[in-house]
């Protein structure tokens, strides 16, 4: 039987993530491993076997649609989607967000504690920032609401603000914890994660009450309201894996099928499917579930070497974020509406 590639998984991949290329018959040279090129740059390969590879994706590609080449197997040639360099001098600790009209905002959310010149940048498709310099410490979390405007949590006095058009911002509800995650409800109701341990729900008329509550967080609550009505939370702690909590308006608390390892940011595609980051131990995958099937288990979609959230652009394709930098992906999906 003639070598061959089968096969690469993932078919995304961040510059500096990983991706395993099964075939038949891969080569093994004498003198090492097969020498891999992906985009035409040599990648750094990590384990080979005849049935096989995984290398690493150079930290230099572009993005786009990028061929994979094994020297030793000339003729055989493989794709996958990497996802291009947008902007860095970020810090990200949840997802970076688009509003109604398809402009992008991320965080600078500086250390515990303290306050930065400039929390929030608005990213124009270039990667140019645009400073918004706001009063808001540690802004953590970002939603957008009903009204159009962009909602933003702080870990730094437990409030959170609401964003005018004109990039002014005003108090909206406080005594919220250490007040991370942010979702809307189809209703107008504000969930906010508390990562010590408490959901809140905060009315349209700014009445706040306790929703849900959960194990506390060693990190930050994530949030994301999707189908059948429930809100999905993530809540990364010290044990060895997690999962994600799913709470309906009657309050009851249950979990998704699929173990992670610190599941962090999330965010519904237009089809109803769950994206959610996973991060440990110096690396990070995308994952995607069917929150509808009981026995549906986590797909890979992605690594990188580090992430913490990601956003659905309304004209389609995906922006992943780690704590300093976005990336955008080239790819068909735009995000789920309440």
């Amino acid at each position: 039987m003639p070598s061959s590639i089968s096969d690469i998984q993932p078919g995304w991949v961040v510059p500096g993530g990983r991706v395993a290329i099964s075939g038949d018959g891969l080569p093994l040279p004498a003198d090492g491993p097969p020498h891999v090129r992906i985009g035409g740059a040599g990648a750094h390969v990590v384990a080979a076997s005849r049935r096989l590879l995984r290398a690493v994706v150079p930290a230099g590609a572009t993005g786009g649609t990028t061929a994979i080449h094994i020297d030793e197997l000339p003729g055989e040639t493989a794709y996958i989607e990497v996802a291009a360099p947008l902007t860095s001098g970020l810090h990200q600790v949840d997802n970076p967000l688009f509003d109604a009209g398809g402009r992008l905002y991320a965080t600078h959310s500086g250390a515990r504690g303290t306050r930065v010149p400039v929390p929030l940048y608005r990213v124009a498709p270039d990667g140019a920032k645009e400073p918004i310099a706001v009063e808001v410490g540690n802004p953590t979390s970002l939603a957008l609401g009903p009204d159009g405007a962009i909602y933003i949590s702080s870990r730094f006095d437990g409030h959170v603000y609401r964003l005018s058009s004109g990039d002014a911002v005003e108090l909206y509800a406080t005594d919220l914890g250490v007040a991370t995650g942010l979702a809307f409800g189809p209703d107008g109701e504000l969930y906010v994660g508390d990562r010590g341990g408490t959901v809140f729900r905060v009315s349209p008329q700014r009445d706040v009450e306790t929703f849900a509550t959960l194990p506390a967080s060693v990190a930050a609550f994530h949030l994301a309201y999707g189908p059948g009505n429930a809100l999905f939370v993530a809540a990364p702690t010290l044990a060895s894996h997690d999962r994600i909590y799913r709470i309906g308006r009657d309050r009851l608390v249950d979990t998704v099928n699929g173990r992670f390892g610190r599941p962090q940011g999330m965010a519904f595609d237009s089809n109803g499917l769950l994206y959610v980051v996973d991060a440990l131990a110096g690396a990070s995958s995308l994952y995607r579930l069917d929150v509808n099937q009981e026995s549906a288990e986590p797909e890979l979609m992605l690594t990188a070497p580090a992430l913490v959230g990601l956003a659905f652009d309304p004209a389609g394709g995906i922006v992943l974020a780690s704590n300093d930098s976005l990336w955008r992906l080239a790819v068909p999906l735009t995000p789920w509406l309440n």
